[in-house]
C-alpha cells in the first residue's frame, strides 16, 4: 500500500466539510476527547475548520481515573496550547471500581459516564473519532448517527447516506453522533499525523517500559494500584500502543518503532485492527455492538 497525499487531501477535505455543516446545523456541539492519536487527528481538522478562530466547542473527556498518566499530562499541555473549552467527567458512583476485578467497570466508568455527561451539558451534536475499519460494528455505522432518547442506537431510524449526502436533521429526543473521519484508515491516519506534524502521546511509540506479559500480551504497570496475579512478574521490555485507554485494559505490542516512519512501516504489516488491544472489546460476544446499542460511542 502506497501513500497518496492525493487521497488524504480528499479525506480532509470531507472531514472538514462535515464537522462544518454540521456544526451549523447544531445548538449545542461538543468533541469526544479521547486524548488518542483519532482524537488528536480530529482536534486537528476542526482547528482547520475554524481558523484562525480557536475551536468554537468544548471537548469532552470521560476520565475513568484509571487513564495513562502520560495521557492526563498530554489532555493538560493539549488544552493549554491550544487555548481549549475542555470538560472532564467522572462518574463519582464507580470511583472505587476496579478494572482488573469488576465486571461492570466499563458500564459504569464509560457508558453510564458518557451519557450522564451528555445529559447534563445537553449537547445536541456529538463529534467522535470512530473509523469504521477499527471494528465490526463500527464498519455499520452512519457518518452521521442518530441517537434515540436515553443515547440509544436503533439500526432502523438509522439515514441513508448517498452519494456523500448528509442528514443533519432530526426530532427533539434525539441527538447525533458525527464521525468525520469514519472512512479513514489506521493507515491514513498515521500518514496524516506525519503529513501534518501532529504532536501525540509518546506512548504510541516503542520504548522500554515495566510490564507484565499475559496472553502473548504485554500491559504496562502504570502505578502502585495494579496488583499482580498469580504468576505474573514485572518484567522490562520494548513496548508501544497501537491504542490508548485504561492501563490495565490496554495491551501494548512487541516493537522497535520509535518514530513515525517506523510506525507506518510497522502498521503495514498488521493484520488485527488496533482495537485488538482493548480487553473492553473483547469481554463478551458481540460486545462492541451492545455496547453502541447502550449509547457507548
Amino acid at each position: 500500500m502506497s501513500f497518496s497525499k492525493k487521497l488524504l487531501q480528499n479525506l480532509e477535505s470531507e472531514a472538514i466539510s462535515i464537522i462544518r455543516d454540521s456544526y451549523s446545523k447544531s445548538s449545542n456541539p461538543v468533541m469526544m476527547y479521547s486524548i488518542g492519536k483519532d482524537s488528536s487527528v480530529l482536534l486537528h481538522l476542526a482547528r482547520k475548520a475554524f481558523f484562525p478562530s480557536i475551536v468554537p466547542f468544548p471537548l469532552l473527556h470521560i476520565d475513568t481515573k484509571w487513564k495513562f498518566k502520560e495521557m492526563i499530562k498530554f489532555r493538560t499541555y493539549v488544552k493549554n496550547k491550544f487555548k481549549l473549552n475542555l470538560i472532564t467527567y467522572t462518574n463519582q458512583k464507580g470511583i472505587k471500581l476496579n478494572p482488573q476485578k469488576d465486571k461492570n467497570y466499563t458500564d459504569v466508568m464509560k457508558t453510564k459516564a458518557l451519557k450522564d455527561a451528555l445529559d447534563k451539558y445537553q449537547f445536541d451534536v456529538i463529534y467522535g473519532g470512530a473509523r469504521r475499519d477499527e471494528e465490526a460494528s463500527r464498519s455499520k455505522e452512519r457518518i452521521v448517527s442518530v441517537r434515540d432518547k436515553g443515547h440509544i442506537w436503533n439500526p432502523k431510524n438509522q439515514k441513508p447516506e448517498l452519494w456523500n449526502l448528509f442528514n443533519y436533521d432530526k426530532d427533539e429526543d434525539q441527538t447525533l453522533r458525527v464521525f468525520p473521519i469514519s472512512n479513514w484508515t489506521e493507515f491514513d491516519i498515521w500518514n496524516y499525523i506525519k503529513q501534518e506534524n501532529i504532536e501525540i502521546v509518546d506512548l504510541y511509540f516503542a520504548k522500554k517500559r515495566k510490564c507484565i506479559k499475559k496472553n502473548n500480551a504485554y500491559f504496562m504497570i502504570d502505578d502502585n494500584r495494579y496488583k499482580l496475579q498469580k504468576g505474573e512478574k514485572i518484567i522490562t521490555e520494548t513496548i508501544r500502543f497501537r491504542t490508548l485507554g485504561c492501563y490495565p485494559l490496554t495491551a501494548g505490542i512487541k516493537s522497535s518503532a520509535s518514530n513515525l516512519s517506523q510506525v507506518i512501516n510497522e502498521t503495514l504489516k498488521e493484520k488485527n485492527s488496533e482495537r485488538s488491544g482493548r480487553l473492553i472489546d473483547l469481554d463478551k460476544p458481540n460486545s462492541m455492538e451492545l455496547k453502541k446499542r447502550e449509547g457507548y460511542f
